[in-house]
Parts: structure tokens; C-alpha cells; sequence
């Protein structure tokens, strides 16, 4: 009877269409991104990175203080500097922006990823 049962679920695609209703939500939290949230001028990142790098990319960007080219620039990063990158975060027009420390110089701000080398800033998300 148990047997019959069984047989007569997979026959109506009872029992595909319950794994597969149960595999969307799992799916739509596996692929969630962080949520834009710009680092309000002033606001400073943790250090949860440790990545150094030398900075490349041919041109000095500016190192300001939050993630928006509206807040005031720190200092700068020049293509000869070494930089300790600390977080990332991403601001309200989809923008990852890198919060770091210019090891030439001592100054600390945040760059646009898009002027550091390779496109690329830190990896690790700074929770806002």
C-alpha cells in the first residue's frame, strides 16, 4: 500500500515539486549580496582584511572620507605607495568602495575600487 502510495507521487510530480519548493528559499539566501549601505562621511572601516598591496595603477586616487566622491579627500593613494586594505563596503549606487591605510604616508580613507589595481579592493565586507 506504502508502495502504491510512493509510486503514485512521483507519478503526479507531487514529490518533484516539493523538493523543488523547498530548494528555492535555500537558493535566494545561498546567492544574498550585502546590502547597500554607504560609509557615511567621517565613518571609518574595521580592519578585518590584512591584504597589502602595492598600488598600480598608474594614476594617484583619492582617499576620502566616506565611500562617496561627496565626502572630502584625506589624502590620496599614488601609484608608488604600498596599501594595507582593511573592508569594503558598497554604496547606494551599487559601488564597492575599500577602506584603507596608505602604509607611505600613514593616512587612512576610503578609495573607489574601480581606481585601485586590477579593479579590485579588499574582500572582506565591513558590515555596513
Amino acid at each position: 500500500m506504502i508502495t502504491n502510495f510512493r509510486s503514485g507521487l512521483r507519478k503526479y510530480g507531487v514529490v518533484s515539486a516539493a523538493l523543488a519548493a523547498v530548494a528555492v528559499p535555500v537558493a535566494l539566501v545561498a546567492t544574498a549580496a550585502p546590502a547597500s549601505a554607504a560609509a557615511s562621511c567621517g565613518r571609518s572601516g574595521p580592519n578585518l582584511d590584512g591584504t597589502t598591496v602595492r598600488q598600480t595603477a598608474g594614476v594617484s586616487a583619492n582617499m576620502r572620507s566616506g565611500s562617496s566622491t561627496n565626502c572630502a579627500v584625506r589624502g590620496w593613494a599614488d601609484n608608488r605607495d604600498t596599501l594595507d586594505y582593511y573592508c569594503y563596503t558598497v554604496n547606494a549606487s551599487g559601488s564597492t568602495w575599500t577602506y584603507l591605510r596608505n602604509v607611505t604616508d600613514g593616512t587612512y580613507g576610503w578609495v573607489s575600487d574601480d581606481l585601485l589595481p586590477n579593479d579590485l579592493g579588499s574582500t572582506s565586507y565591513c558590515g555596513f
